[in-house]
């Protein structure tokens, strides 16, 4: 049996508290200073921090005492209408009209309207084995598109291992919506890490188009040219603290390698970062390792409908969805630590 518990903007106060605990979960309140809601899901293993009514970011992981979250520049997060006005978090929901670095044909922010969205609600549904956080946020804007997004996020009983969820509704009563969305999780950069993926060699291929935020250095065209002459493993972050601006790659067409696609980062002290998917649900995965003084990351694989390249690129490659008026999209991620012995769990992706 299910307990929901709906939340409201009143249970955070800024002084952290417990609102619900049992014997596998701790369920802990709290609010910023600048105001933003916080809450935190506990198991035995360890915690998600989560931004419920801000686009639902996970703003932290930590796992076995392993914090699985980018090195980044805030402290705390930040009130604002753009992700990178934010950028320090675990992970984001990328889209949903639009997805990625914009082209200079494109008019939307860098990775979408979504990522910092207001939520309209959010609860809590407890199980005896899952915590479950959902939220829901609507959008609308004249003469434009209306949808309503739940993004889910499942922390399972004595697990590192949980699930991204999120689920789009086009609300419009006629008219169809462009739909890009990508599960935007900003992996620690982890010195001497080890990749490595159920996909053929040479499937991640070195993103070829320069976007807007990157500056190319000497350094960093060098870098480029040694990758496409094979001299640098690309599963290897050996010699990727000189990866500054960041390397990209994309692997496409994920569906014609098999159901499901399974990645993962070793760390030298034997724990793996560890992300499944389905190919069906997203068709292109894309890996984005950057390391300077303030920023470090090592997303490893960051599953989506389309190439974070902006809609306009999104259109001419034939990846731009098209959902119907009514119709619903649902999308899920299974992602977190293993221990050095443990495998990640077959079941159904909730």
């Amino acid at each position: 049996m299910t307990l929901t518990i709906p939340l409201r903007e009143a249970q955070f106060p800024q002084s952290p508290h417990t609102l619900c605990a049992n014997e596998s979960f701790t369920v802990e309140a709290f609010r910023y200073p600048n105001g933003i809601a916080s809450i935190t899901l506990r198991n035995s293993r360890g915690s998600l921090e989560i931004l419920p009514f801000m686009g639902q970011i996970i703003w932290g992981a930590e796992f076995d005492g392993i914090d699985l979250t980018m090195t980044n520049m805030f402290e705390q997060p930040m009130p604002a209408r753009e992700i990178v006005g934010t950028y320090g978090c675990f992970a984001f929901h990328s889209g949903l009209l639009a997805n990625g670095c914009p082209s200079p044909e494109d008019d939307h922010p860098l990775h979408g309207e979504f990522p910092c969205l207001p939520m309209a609600s959010a609860r809590l549904d407890i199980d005896d084995d899952a915590l479950s956080l959902v939220s829901v946020g609507e959008y609308v804007k004249g003469f434009g598109h209306h949808y309503r997004a739940e993004p889910r996020v499942t922390l399972r009983k004595d697990s590192a291992i949980f699930d991204i969820g999120m689920a789009v509704t086009n609300l419009s009563a006629y008219q169809p919506m462009p739909l890009q969305y990508m599960c935007h999780m900003n992996y620690a950069f982890v010195p001497e890490g080890q990749m490595s993926q159920n996909l053929p060699e040479g499937a991640f291929k070195l993103r070829s188009t320069v976007p807007a935020h990157v500056t190319p250095t000497p350094e960093w065209e060098a870098i480029n040219a040694s990758i496409t002459r094979g001299e640098v493993d690309a599963d290897s972050l050996h010699g990727a603290e000189a990866f500054d601006p960041e390397i990209v790659y994309f692997a496409d067409d994920l569906a014609q390698y098999g159901e499901r696609v399974y990645c993962e980062l070793a760390l030298p002290s034997g724990p793996r970062f560890a992300t499944e998917f389905s190919s069906e649900e997203f068709s292109t995965a894309t890996r984005w390792i950057l390391h300077n003084p303030d920023q470090k990351v090592a997303a490893f694989v960051l599953p989506g409908t389309s190439r974070p390249e902006g809609f306009k690129a999104a259109q001419a490659q034939g990846t731009l969805i098209q959902l119907e008026a009514g119709q619903t999209r649902e999308f899920c991620v299974r992602t977190g630590l293993l221990a050095e012995n443990e495998t990640l769990d077959e079941g159904e992706l909730s």
